[in-house]
């Protein structure tokens, strides 16, 4: 008898630099609390890290008024003057140009602004669900439509599909007839879902990636 598994996965699209450290975090830390906690101390040190007015010791920088209007190169000193007369912060919005670029602006108002930009950010990322179904090369008739039809409520979802058959013992001398078998899946899906990857040998399975044609609207 042959069984067929499906499995699904999330696969993130676009990831921002939260999104990554708390990824890579919750992999070596071994739990979402943990990682999550420690995310944010990153992102509290990484706002942090912004230069601004005595913790700059460049001895000349390129200011910005808060108009924007570029001031020029000017010394350090005369950059916290300048801040100072318009009682806001010198922020050092660009540390690795040389020299330096500063802008007199309120430092409070400008990170509240870099949180929400990068909370706006993260709403606007897209996730799309990867599923995973896994046939054998002697899969029948009935099975194979069963599992197409599946496969198309997936894909009529915008979900993209990574689809294998595992071979098992002498059928590593007879791939073809998984070949064969994706060839029938993918006119079975066809109406939903197109090619993405062509199948290709992954150890002792063959494997194919299809993507939604909703993608493409």
């Amino acid at each position: 008898m042959a069984f067929d598994i499906l499995v699904e996965h999330e696969e993130e699209v676009r990831f921002s630099p939260y999104d990554n450290v708390l990824r890579l975090c919750s992999s070596f830390m071994g739990g979402s609390l943990c990682a999550r906690f420690f995310c944010c101390l990153w992102r509290c040190l990484v706002i942090k890290e912004i230069q601004i007015n005595g913790e700059i010791r460049a001895k000349e920088v390129r200011l910005i008024d808060p108009q924007g209007e570029q001031l020029g190169i000017v010394s350090i000193e005369k950059a916290r003057a300048i801040a100072d007369e318009f009682k806001l912060d010198l922020v050092n919005i660009s540390p690795n140009a040389k020299p330096p670029v500063c802008r007199v602006l309120d430092y409070g108002k400008y990170r509240y602004d870099m949180m929400k930009r990068e909370k706006e950010a993260k709403k606007k990322q897209k996730t799309i669900t990867v599923k995973e179904l896994r046939l054998t090369p002697k899969i029948e008739t009935h099975d194979l439509n069963t599992k197409a039809n599946k496969a198309n409520d997936f894909l009529k979802d915008g979900n993209r599909l990574k689809v294998s058959v595992r071979f098992r013992g002498r059928e590593m001398g007879h791939t073809e007839i998984g070949r064969e078998v994706l060839d029938e899946f993918t006119e079975l899906v066809s109406e939903y879902g197109e090619v993405d990857r062509k199948p290709k040998m992954e150890g002792r399975s063959m494997v194919m990636f299809f993507r939604s044609k909703s993608e493409n609207k």
